[in-house]
């Protein structure tokens, strides 16, 4: 095995186990019992935050690797936002099973009548086609130039993430303030044209 493969390997391990890192934590806290006062917010919260804390990280990928030469975290961006999918299920999943408790009535009204319920659920349902899309596989059946254009649909979740705190949190907005302009840097460096290189 070449150490080109290994060193791949371990950052796809390294990856994977930064991404699962919060998650761990956050069972831990609830093995011990010290989500607090209303462990089902907790749950909600936490979740949603690393979402989007991933989703964003997802899209810094790609200016990474073009303005500051790291190339090497492409091979990392679909482990990232798989990384995101997953915490953005369980997120939906605690409103769902530990909120609602699967009484689907319910569930369709919160999400018709509480606005910043319908943009999570609407950001939900625009990563699930990107999920579903992440292998080699897909990318060879679909060809490249219109994987590329599904995939151009991360740009939506972000704002549809972005829009789904800052409505959650109905007060303070600070923190999904600042979300929002790092998403917006990170929209807005890809209308950066390329340099061309001189022979």
């Amino acid at each position: 095995m070449s150490s080109r493969v290994v060193s791949r390997r371990l950052g796809q391990f390294i990856v994977v186990g930064l991404g699962l890192t919060p998650g761990a934590w956050l069972a831990v806290r609830a093995f011990n019992g010290d989500l607090g006062v209303d462990p089902v917010e907790t749950l909600s919260q936490v979740s949603g935050d690393w979402t989007l804390r991933f989703l964003l990280i997802t899209l810094a990928i790609t200016p990474a690797s073009r303005f500051l030469g790291l190339t090497q975290l492409i091979r990392y961006r679909r482990t990232v936002g798989l990384t995101t999918f997953g915490y953005a299920v369980f997120h939906f999943a605690c409103f769902v099973w530990l909120d609602q408790w699967f009484v689907w009535a319910d569930i369709v009204a919160e999400i018709a009548d509480r606005l910043w319920i319908t943009i999570g659920f609407a950001t939900l349902l625009l990563l699930i086609p990107l999920a579903v899309t992440s292998t080699n596989g897909m990318v060879r059946r679909l060809g490249a130039r219109r994987w590329r254009r599904l995939h151009r649909l991360v740009y939506l979740a972000g704002v549809g993430g972005v829009m789904h705190y800052w409505w959650a949190v109905k007060a303070d907005t600070r923190v999904p303030l600042v979300y929002g302009l790092i998403l917006a840097v990170l929209l807005a460096v890809r209308f950066i044209p390329r340099r061309r290189r001189h022979v």
